[in-house]
């Protein structure tokens, strides 16, 4: 718990320093404030900007935050010190998820406040959202693993990023894409927050996020086996 701690503490002083790191967490929920108080716009859904930046949200902030922290430290041989340190892989990987995963909740509530979510409602937004960020930091650190630095990790998440960030925003304007992108864990966690007022689960949805999730965390275990091995 100390080494947990202290990785947690390391990386919230080392965000304030990175402000590409930074912008990830703050432009989402910034955006939604600004669009859902200064657009209105006739027969426009209800908590229409807040839904779309929740999920591009979930796609981006926690799946570049991860991948960005994790092969900078790997290209800098942090992990090497941190190792010859005595702290355990998984130490290090817990106390960076706590870290991203709390920070995206809290730019999480601001989106769901904004929205105008409040009581029970606003209980459920924040469950699919958690559910959403820690899948997307479980991608972020497998990207993070297997990249040997920041260079090649941006190349990897980038495509992956726009992947599960724009396939739920342009579903909602082509059929055919909606099809496609019912694959993957960030559609099925727009169409729950889409329909929060009439929650229900579908088998599709528990399918799809338990393949999803098996297959991330498939990756993520190789590459958490490779981090100490090569550093």
């Amino acid at each position: 718990m100390r080494h947990v701690l202290a990785i947690l503490w390391k990386q919230i002083k080392d965000t304030f320093k990175n402000k590409t790191i930074l912008i990830q967490f703050v432009m989402f929920p910034v955006m939604t404030v600004i669009m859902e108080n200064a657009i209105k716009i006739d027969n426009m859904p209800e908590h229409f900007f807040a839904n779309l930046f929740a999920i591009m949200y979930i796609g981006m902030a926690p799946l570049t935050s991860m991948s960005a922290i994790i092969s900078e430290e790997k290209e800098k041989n942090t992990l090497r010190v941190l190792h010859m340190s005595n702290v355990k892989a998984a130490e290090y990987f817990i106390g960076n998820a706590i870290y991203i995963w709390s920070i995206c909740m809290l730019g999480s509530l601001v989106i769901g406040l904004a929205g105008g979510y409040r009581s029970e409602i606003l209980v459920k937004f924040m469950l699919v959202m958690a559910v959403g960020h820690l899948i997307s930091t479980l991608l972020g650190a497998a990207i993070g693993a297997f990249s040997k630095n920041q260079m090649m990790a941006t190349s990897i998440t980038i495509p992956v990023m726009m992947v599960f960030s724009f396939l739920p925003m342009l579903s909602m304007f082509n059929e055919t894409i909606g099809k496609l992108a019912k694959i993957f864990y960030s559609q099925q966690l727009h169409l729950l927050i889409s329909r929060l007022n009439d929650f229900e689960v579908s088998v599709e949805c528990i399918i799809v996020m338990c393949v999803n999730i098996i297959l991330i965390t498939g990756i993520f275990a190789l590459g958490y086996r490779s981090v100490f091995s090569r550093n």
